[in-house]
């Protein structure tokens, strides 16, 4: 498996922007389609956006399309989201995520998971 850890959260107000970073060791980082994720308090864990293994292929879940940009560097092992223009509904815990598949949104078919960066955006 492939060890994932995030960073980049933080507070923001409403309109702002944060770019959340995941790092990648373990395993060839260039053989996993990624993804992001969120879950917010009593919510259940969310599909963000997804790159294929090599980043030409990209999903973003309609809520924040046009806002936030999915991206990888494969010689780098890093995952970025790049988020704009945050929404107080925006705030959750975001987690990084692997898949052997390639192109996935359904969290079932990521197997290695990151421990997850708070983001919080005020009004």
């Amino acid at each position: 498996q492939v060890q994932l850890v995030e960073s980049g959260g933080g507070l923001v107000q409403a309109g702002g922007s944060l770019k959340l970073s995941c790092v990648a060791s373990g395993r060839t980082f260039s053989s996993y389609a990624m993804g992001w994720f969120r879950q917010a308090p009593g919510k259940e864990r969310e599909f963000v956006a997804a790159i294929s293994r090599a980043g030409s292929t990209t999903y973003h879940t309609d809520s924040v399309k046009g806002r936030f940009t999915i991206s990888r560097d494969n010689a780098k092992n890093t995952l970025a989201l790049q988020m704009n223009s945050l929404k107080p509904e925006d705030t959750a815990v975001y987690y990084c995520a692997a898949s052997p598949f390639n192109t996935v949104t359904d969290p079932r078919r990521f197997g290695s998971w990151g421990q997850g960066t708070q983001v919080t955006v005020s009004s």
